[in-house]
């Protein structure tokens, strides 16, 4: 059997090591590349392999950035 392409953003989130939670906010914002086919959101595995590599070059985040209290 092939590999598969794509991946559900529970699966994705768990490669991850992040919550279900934080993946999906991801994908609302933008962070985490995904498409939608229906009513799924799918993860392509290699956008997010290319994602990963990037987070060891760049400054990229999937965690929103704390909010300073007080500034």
């Amino acid at each position: 059997m092939a590999e598969k392409l794509v991946m559900t953003v529970d699966e994705a989130a768990n490669l991850l090591g992040i919550s279900r939670g934080l993946a999906y906010a991801a994908v609302r914002d933008g962070r985490l590349p995904h498409l939608r086919i229906g009513r799924r959101i799918l993860v392509s595995v290699a956008a997010l392999e290319r994602l990963v590599e990037e987070v060891g070059h760049a400054n990229v985040m999937l965690t929103p950035p704390a909010t300073l209290v007080g500034a």
